[in-house]
């Protein structure tokens, strides 16, 4: 790996996956906490619209993705409280919806997309220095927002009948948290795509869940693990030509199912 790292593209793929790490440890806890992965994959699904706009409006498609997968967080969160319809069938429509969008526009704008496929699967190799900066702003948002509203974020992931009797602003809180899914979709489609944001979203926090029960040693231990994933994945998908997104999911899938053995045998080993 030390080896690799004398490469720029190398070294900005490294930090891209710490920097998304981090949001996923934190994001990912409340998501699996909450369950919610359902709505945060209508989010990574319909933030495709908002680089579709990019594309045909001749703007960032990161931009783009930012400002779609807020209004569609947004959307989807209002629909859901707000209305008496079904929350799975509204978020499989916005979904389907912004994809359809994405695909559209990319069909209408004009000109070769060369990158384009990296946004549906990932291309932690070819992220550039502005894509840092970009995923550093939104790390800070997010630990900023998660240190300010801890108590509140805490409330409603375990219990929103008590947070509301404590006058605590369910709805609101819950619509920043979607927001922060968003933001955190956005830092991860250009690691391991649109497509499999839900794994490194999930998978992280998921394990860390299993051995840990306090909030914030998840959050931690979460991180730590995407950090280690995102790493592994990307020295074996350097040293095996595979695709680095690909192999990133491959080995956070094999260390859940491996997470999940060593806590089977832990509860089957006899007590004395």
């Amino acid at each position: 790996m030390i080896e690799a790292l004398q490469f720029g593209f190398m070294r900005n793929a490294l930090m891209a996956g710490i920097l998304v790490s981090i949001a996923c440890g934190i994001i990912g806890t409340f998501v699996v906490i909450k369950r919610i992965v359902f709505i945060s994959g209508g989010i990574a699904h319909a933030a495709y619209g908002g680089i579709g706009l990019g594309y045909f409006f001749k703007f960032s498609p990161v931009l783009g993705a930012i400002i779609f997968s807020v209004a569609a967080a947004l959307g989807m969160g209002l629909v859901h409280r707000k209305t008496r319809q079904r929350a799975d069938t509204i978020i499989g429509v916005m979904w389907a919806v912004g994809m359809a969008l994405g695909i559209i526009l990319v069909d209408l704008t004009e000109g070769y997309k060369a990158d384009l496929m990296s946004y549906l699967f990932g291309s932690i190799l070819a992220v550039p220095s502005t894509d840092l900066l970009i995923m550093l702003a939104l790390d800070l948002v997010i630990v900023a927002l998660v240190m300010l509203l801890y108590k509140e974020l805490l409330a409603i992931s375990f219990d929103e009948a008590f947070a509301t009797v404590e006058n605590v602003p369910v709805d609101a809180i819950y619509m920043i948290l979607l927001c922060m899914i968003a933001f955190t979709v956005v830092m991860m489609m250009r690691v391991v795509g649109l497509i499999m944001v839900i794994a490194l979203l999930t998978v992280p926090a998921a394990i860390s869940g299993q051995f840990v029960k306090n909030m914030k040693k998840m959050m931690v231990l979460a991180s730590m693990l995407g950090v280690v994933f995102t790493t592994t994945g990307l020295w074996l998908s350097y040293f095996l030509n595979l695709t680095s997104g690909a192999t990133i999911i491959l080995v956070s899938g094999a260390a859940y199912l491996l997470s999940m053995a060593v806590k089977l045998l832990l509860h089957r080993r006899p007590k004395f």
